[in-house]
């Protein structure tokens, strides 16, 4: 009976036309596409696009499939002319939109992606995802204010959306406000303790850095290098926290764990060497100096041996290379006193005064020289 009945339906089956054929292939094509473009197949991807327009040449599903067929290769140029052309010929396509600002974005065109997303909020103002990204761009142009509105409207649509509270950290850490970064980033170690990501750990622990708060800095870099133990910045921030609380044994054995994994760091070389030089472990820090210098000019290595031979008592050989620095570095107060120090020991108060003089005729105050300059004729 079944078959019966299948034969009747076969028979009474209207003929499909050409052209609804067709537009079932393009279906199964754009279809077969964009699951292709999930599993990163992506020349297989765009064969089955170019097979639609070569079927139908102005198709929108087959100019934005080819866009973010580019995209995902790293071809913004190229993406960006498929979705302008799909714009071109449907002027509201939201998916050629957010691929074509993404395209902006990833050139460093932040203002063009900005107008961009600003047109795709026009046909879907809460979209928390462009708007995030849109006052990430914000803050990419320096655009405090902007950044700052678009990431607060984000936080009114969906309380402690983890993008815009890192988004405003990471914009007041730019500008500067370090204690307002502090609190949105720790607000997202609050709502989710058990998934929090490594990096804002670090920019946690950074925020205390430049505070000068490194005691409380040291518990985030510890945890953050308790989730990965050779993570670069979390060991870098360790360090320079212990060398701040002048833990100096610490700090060297930080500095050592980046150099086992990178040994020809000429940075890490040099904090190495002022770690020894803390200790007064001379030859040692000579060594570390010496092997960032093997590597590449260095001024704070150059420095560091100026140092040593200040604390030495060379004096002469101190002075030359404090000099030599600030050939390149004229506005650096720490040359200055230095080298006024050295002329000081030489018995040379003159040149101590005219070498500070010299520093106060570039018009800028500091209380370092300031003060060196009033021990100086006081005695």
């Amino acid at each position: 009976m079944s078959d019966l009945t299948n034969n009747i339906e076969e028979e009474n089956e209207v003929p499909k036309t050409p052209e609804e054929l067709e537009q079932i292939k393009i279906s199964e094509l754009s279809k077969r596409g964009y699951q292709l473009l999930k599993e990163k197949m992506i020349p297989e991807a765009e064969d089955c696009f170019n097979q639609i327009l070569e079927l139908d040449n102005d198709n929108n599903y087959a100019l934005v499939g080819l866009g973010d067929a580019a995209r995902k290769k790293g071809k913004f140029k190229d993406a960006i002319i498929y979705y302008q052309r799909c714009l071109d010929l449907f002027e509201v396509n939201n998916y050629a939109l957010f691929g074509l600002a993404d395209c902006y974005k990833a050139l460093r065109k932040y203002n063009q992606a900005i107008k961009i997303w600003e047109q795709y909020l026009i046909h879907d103002s809460g979209n928390i995802t462009v708007l995030t990204r849109v006052a990430d761009a914000y803050r990419k142009i320096k655009d405090f204010k902007g950044s700052k509105e678009v990431y607060l409207h984000v936080l009114e649509l969906e309380a402690d959306n983890p993008y815009a509270l890192i988004g405003l950290g990471h914009l007041h850490y730019d500008f500067k406000e370090f204690r307002d970064a502090l609190h949105y980033w720790e607000r997202m170690v609050e709502v989710r303790p058990d998934s929090i990501d490594i990096r804002v750990l670090t920019s946690l622990g950074n925020c205390h850095r430049k505070l000068k708060s490194h005691e409380s800095g040291l518990k985030y870099f510890q945890q953050a290098l308790s989730i990965e133990p050779n993570n670069f910045y979390a060991l870098f921030g360790l360090a320079d926290c212990y060398r701040g609380l002048n833990r100096d044994e610490e700090s060297l054995d930080c500095w050592q764990k980046i150099l086992k994994l990178d040994p020809y760091n000429k940075v890490i070389l040099t904090r190495a060497g002022d770690s020894y030089r803390a200790m007064e472990d001379f030859d040692n820090a000579e060594e570390y100096y010496q092997k960032a210098l093997n590597i590449e000019f260095d001024a704070y290595a150059i420095l560091g041996l100026a140092l040593i031979n200040k604390e030495k008592g060379n004096f002469v050989s101190a002075i030359e290379s404090l000099q030599g620095l600030l050939k390149n570095d004229r506005k650096n107060h720490r040359l200055y006193t230095e080298i006024a120090e050295c002329y000081l020991v030489l018995g040379q108060k003159k040149q101590a005064i005219e070498t500070l003089e010299e520093f106060q005729r570039l018009g800028i105050r500091n209380i370092y020289v300031t003060n060196l300059m009033s021990r100086i004729k006081t005695n």
